[in-house]
């Protein structure tokens, strides 16, 4: 793995001794008593919380150390307060906005929150998590249309999240099936699939060399958990279609996912690719 390229994190936040509150849009949906009582609906599935700051601490500060330490030049990270206001402000050559979190069941509303942020932030993508709307969105509801053409009329892709979802919700919303209907109807549709797609990894794999605007990216999987078929594909055909993106300080730290990166089985040349030059051209963050 080289260590020069200049990594695009393609998912990346500030630590916060509040980070609970960054769940507090799904507690309305979870019906498990574990789930409903635990500061994170997902703490389940992970051991650590990478959280571990005072209020005394800067979340900035903390972030860009650990991005100068693992080699990550830019984030892209969600608009959610004063602190992404503050780094995206001080910090623009390493922060570049997304709109995080867009639930389309208010279709104009939806629709005008994406032109609003493109105008203030210049935004680079929009993130949507449709088992994580109330009432959820399937990734083919029509809801979403007027959201994926807003994309296409302002050269934005669009990041969702595929396949089982980690809090404890319904996930057919998210069968990476969806995507197919959708390539097919906005093929000038530039999609990113997050966090892991499975049990429906083959699925993504074979959709991806399908549909040319369809992508993937690593995010919330610690790198030994990656999907075999994400590894091969990117190893052949797929060079061009998988990017990083990691899950700090959601629920893992740099640390743990540059050090397992490392054993990542990629071919030398996919390495750059995957690391950066796919994030910088499916994001246009050189423009």
């Amino acid at each position: 793995m080289p260590t020069d390229v200049g990594v695009v994190d393609c998912m990346i936040g500030f630590p916060s001794a509040r980070a609970a509150r960054r769940f507090d849009f799904l507690k309305p949906q979870l019906r498990d008593e574990e789930s409903a009582s635990s500061q994170s609906p997902i703490a389940y599935m992970f051991k650590a919380d990478p959280n571990a700051i005072t209020e005394d601490d800067d979340p900035v500060a903390v972030t860009l150390a650990e991005m100068d330490r693992f080699g990550v030049a830019i984030g892209l990270v969600g608009l959610a307060g004063s602190v992404v206001d503050r780094a995206l402000s001080e910090h623009p050559d390493r922060f570049k906005a997304n709109l995080e979190a867009l639930d389309p069941n208010d279709i104009t509303g939806a629709v005008r929150r994406i032109r609003q942020a493109h105008a203030e932030h210049d935004i680079k993508a929009v993130t949507t998590f449709p088992a994580g709307c109330n009432p959820q969105v399937p990734v083919s509801d029509r809801r979403y249309y007027p959201v994926y053409q807003a994309c296409i009329d302002l050269d934005l892709p669009i990041v969702v999240n595929a396949g089982i979802a980690g809090p404890r919700v319904p996930s057919a919303c998210q069968d990476v099936m969806h995507f197919d209907q959708v390539c097919y109807d906005f093929p000038e549709l530039r999609i990113v699939m997050r966090h892991g797609a499975e049990p429906w990894e083959d699925l993504a794999v074979k959709l991806m060399l399908k549909w040319p605007g369809l992508h993937y990216m690593t995010s919330a999987f610690a790198p030994k958990y990656y999907p075999k078929a994400i590894i091969d594909y990117a190893n052949t055909r797929g060079a061009d279609k998988v990017l990083y993106a990691g899950y700090y300080p959601m629920a893992l730290t740099l640390e743990r996912i540059f050090s397992e990166l490392a054993d990542v089985p990629l071919r030398d040349h996919v390495w750059p690719k995957f690391l950066r030059e796919n994030a910088m051209r499916v994001f246009k963050l050189d423009q």
